[in-house]
């Protein structure tokens, strides 16, 4: 998302200063904002359903029951590797909760790369972090926000969502 800033009868385009400046929407279709997590972290995965790190969802619902009080846990739902997050968004809603017991906010489906990108997901891999940056790879990457809303660090599919490389900033 850009800003317009009229500055001195000049119009301007500004980038996004985190990623509290993202209108989304959730898995039902209604507007949320990260910004109503200000002060906790929050980790943002790109899921999928039908996928060979699906099963990490258990992990990423226990680790948002763990660290409630600090984290918020958020799912994006996206169809970009192998056709592997086919389903509407009611499909999607029903298998989390009834296989993972998902009880974290899921947004609507996003695409998380290509021409199509959802601008939260184009901003979060462009964003400085002492990880990396680049397009994301597959299913599952994970996003980690600091309590201001600032990405501060990034991992790719294979780190589980309880593995220390996480829950150490947590």
């Amino acid at each position: 998302m850009k800003l317009l800033v009229l500055f001195m009868g000049l119009m301007f385009v500004t980038p996004p200063s985190s990623v509290y400046d993202f209108k989304l929407k959730n898995i039902d279709g209604q507007d949320f904002s990260l910004a109503k997590y200000k002060g906790k972290k929050v980790l943002v995965v790109n899921t999928a359903s039908k996928c060979g790190f699906t099963p990490q969802y258990a992990e990423l619902q226990k680790l948002a029951d763990l660290y409630k009080d600090k984290l918020v846990v958020v799912g994006f739902p996206a169809n970009n590797f192998g056709q592997q997050e086919p389903g509407t968004a009611s499909d999607i809603k029903t298998f989390c909760t009834k296989n993972f017991g998902v009880t974290f906010p899921l947004s609507e489906k996003v695409s998380v790369k290509g021409d199509d990108i959802c601008p939260l997901f184009k901003y979060l891999t462009e964003a400085p972090n002492p990880d990396f940056t680049g397009e994301i790879k597959w299913n599952f990457e994970k996003f980690l926000i600091d309590e201001n809303g600032n990405l501060i660090h990034r991992f790719r599919s294979a780190v589980t969502p309880l593995d220390p490389k996480i829950t150490q900033y947590l």
